[in-house]
């Protein structure tokens, strides 16, 4: 059985500069999120490593970022496991390229890594079995990616496994299944997508492993890798992928009744007092909003600011329709009262999009309507 640990997407160096202050941790997760793929990778005893483009965020990569990230795979060299590393989309191969202006083999040692690239679109890992390779073609023809590789390479061992920095689909930065079916490939090691999927495409397996660490913390996936398991029972080959957390960011959603929330100020700190730095909490109010309940999202996640990984709050609440008697029906609250909420009550009953969005409005102009009524001041 040959094992490999397949990534993409580290982006290592990545400024992040819309965080702020956080941007420095975030960075030092994905390096954290890097190694703790090495060691998993070393765990497992796998005989490869692929990184199947953006280990760097862009070709403008500082030198201590290169250094680093050599570093780890140096690890991997020391325990004579081989790395394959494919330019991505941020780390493309041009003739600014990371990888001319840094030789990462070299300063990873043992000549245990390499760097697939349109001039060299094949690497043989002789005692595996097995041969790795990259398009051959850029442009990527209609024929597929690999279509020009010359066939004896792709021959020459028992396992035959690819990488291309794309994922399966149609347009930019996809591939077409029917290019996976026709490579007659064993397995393609895809990236470019930052959610985890595998599939297969006639006897060709693939997979994306998304990123190891979130790259943009407000989506809800984990930081994942790949071990693929490739096999042979008898005739037939096998292959299998297992996904594997890596990163250390969690994500929660969390759902409060908005009549639980006495104030802004409240909310606050209800949700700092669960302060999680590794979690990326997304918070969602729901139910009937009191009229005296003035919550400002964004003021919100502002005050939580480094409480958590990153918050999101998102306000599904609305506010109700008047209970009990209504005013009299000669008065200013009664006909506002009883204006507002028949026209409510048509756009609701309208059942469309634009509607809920005009009854939505309606709702918030008769909370402030009531609360005026009542004289009470009104934040503007």
């Amino acid at each position: 059985m040959l094992r490999l640990l397949h990534t993409a997407d580290v982006h290592l160096g990545a400024r992040h500069e819309d965080l702020g202050e956080a941007a420095a941790a975030l960075r030092e997760r994905q390096h954290a999120a890097l190694r703790a793929a090495v060691d998993l990778a070393l765990a497992e005893r796998v005989g490869a490593v692929l990184i199947a483009g953006d280990l760097f965020d862009s070709n403008a990569a500082s030198r201590r970022a290169v250094e680093r990230a050599a570093s780890e795979l140096a690890r991997l060299a020391a325990a004579r496991i081989r790395v394959v590393l494919l330019p991505g989309d941020h780390d493309s191969y041009t003739r600014s390229s990371v990888y001319r202006a840094h030789d990462i083999s070299a300063l990873a040692g043992a000549g245990m890594v390499s760097v697939l690239t349109p001039e060299t679109p094949v690497v043989h890992l002789d005692s595996l079995d097995a041969v790795v390779v990259g398009p051959a073609d850029p442009s990527r023809p209609a024929s597929g990616p690999f279509a020009r590789l010359d066939a004896a390479a792709l021959t020459a061992a028992k396992w035959r496994i690819g990488m291309l920095h794309a994922s399966p689909g149609e347009g930019a930065g996809r591939i077409a299944e029917a290019a996976l079916e026709a490579s007659g490939l064993d397995f393609v090691a895809l990236g470019h997508d930052h959610i985890a999927a595998s599939g297969r495409a006639g006897a060709t397996t693939w997979a994306v492993p998304g990123p190891p660490e979130q790259v943009v913390v407000d989506r809800d996936e984990l930081g994942t890798v790949n071990l693929v398991s490739l096999e042979e029972r008898g005739a037939a080959k096998h292959v299998a992928v297992a996904t594997r957390v890596v990163g250390s960011a969690w994500h929660r959603d969390l759902e409060l009744d908005a009549a639980s929330v006495e104030s802004q100020a409240a909310l606050v700190d209800r949700l700092r007092a669960a302060a999680d730095p590794e979690l990326v909490l997304d918070v969602r109010l729901a139910g009937d909003r009191p009229d005296s309940l003035e919550l400002d999202p964004a003021a919100v996640e502002d005050a939580l600011r480094g409480a958590y990984l990153h918050v999101r709050i998102r306000d599904r609440s609305r506010p109700p329709l008047t209970t009990g008697a209504l005013p009299p029906v000669e008065t200013v609250s009664g006909a506002f009262i009883r204006n507002v909420e028949g026209r409510i009550a048509e756009l609701e009953a309208a059942g469309d999009v634009d509607a809920d969005r005009d009854a939505a409005e309606l709702r918030e102009v008769l909370r402030l309507g009531r609360r005026l009524l009542a004289g009470a001041e009104v934040a503007s």
